[in-house]
């Protein structure tokens, strides 16, 4: 019996320096991109950069506003197209990929976009934002040994994010995304990080079709009133 509770006892301190060693992460990730305050003062985000897909130069412009919307404006081939996410509705126009009319985001793709409206991070304070995070070792992120979080997120599910043990940035995410009845990982690799007003901002986004480098990235300016506004 006292071998049972001693086991049982030995598996509590485990888990609770598991949660522990999560939480010393997030805090010290939370530190590196500017601090809890300055990140609760984060209201808007303008960037403004481009990427080439098959050969074809593209313009890319976001503007972000904390849990109000997110709009990403893109030019290709002198076609300008749009997606807009707000926490009740979204819309996609996409001539260059044959639409002809504004399309209302599916409903199940919106909940999934729902938390990326948080500028401050999924990580600050997640426990009050019904958010789990849980520290799953280490793995190799080209070439460097990156400490892996698992985060479930209220509403989009099942991330990952991978942090560079000696900057504690974000260098790689992966998103659980529903798509055509599948689930599908939506790999992020982030880089050129730079001071931007106190905080630090990833200048390069690498995902499946590219890599977006922004040229411009401006904080807390006034975006118009009608910029999540289907037009």
């Amino acid at each position: 019996m006292k071998k049972v509770l001693g086991t049982i006892y030995m598996m509590a301190i485990a888990i609770g320096s598991f949660a522990q060693t999560a939480d010393e992460i997030v805090q010290k990730h939370i530190n590196a991109m500017g601090g809890a305050e300055k990140l609760k003062k984060l209201k808007t985000v303008t960037m403004e950069g481009s990427m080439n897909v098959m050969g074809n130069d593209v313009s890319v412009k976001i503007f972000q506003e904390n849990n109000k919307g997110m709009r990403q404006n893109i030019s290709i081939s002198g076609m300008d197209g749009y997606t807009i996410v707000t926490p009740t509705e979204g819309w996609s126009y996409m001539p260059f990929m044959g639409q002809t009319a504004p399309e209302a985001v599916p409903e199940a793709d919106l909940k999934q976009s729902i938390d990326d409206l948080d500028l401050e991070s999924a990580l600050l304070n997640y426990k009050e934002k019904g958010h789990t995070v849980s520290y799953e070792g280490t793995e190799d992120i080209a070439g460097t040994a990156c400490y892996k979080l698992k985060v479930n997120r209220k509403n989009s599910g099942e991330s990952l994010m991978f942090l560079d043990p000696s900057t504690y940035y974000i260098v790689r995410s992966v998103v659980k995304r529903e798509a055509m009845g599948q689930t599908i990982d939506m790999q992020s690799d982030l880089s050129d990080y730079r001071d931007v007003e106190g905080y630090k901002m990833p200048f390069a986004i690498t995902q499946q079709y590219g890599t977006v480098n922004f040229s411009s990235i401006k904080i807390n300016e006034k975006l118009p009133d009608d910029i999540f506004i289907k037009k």
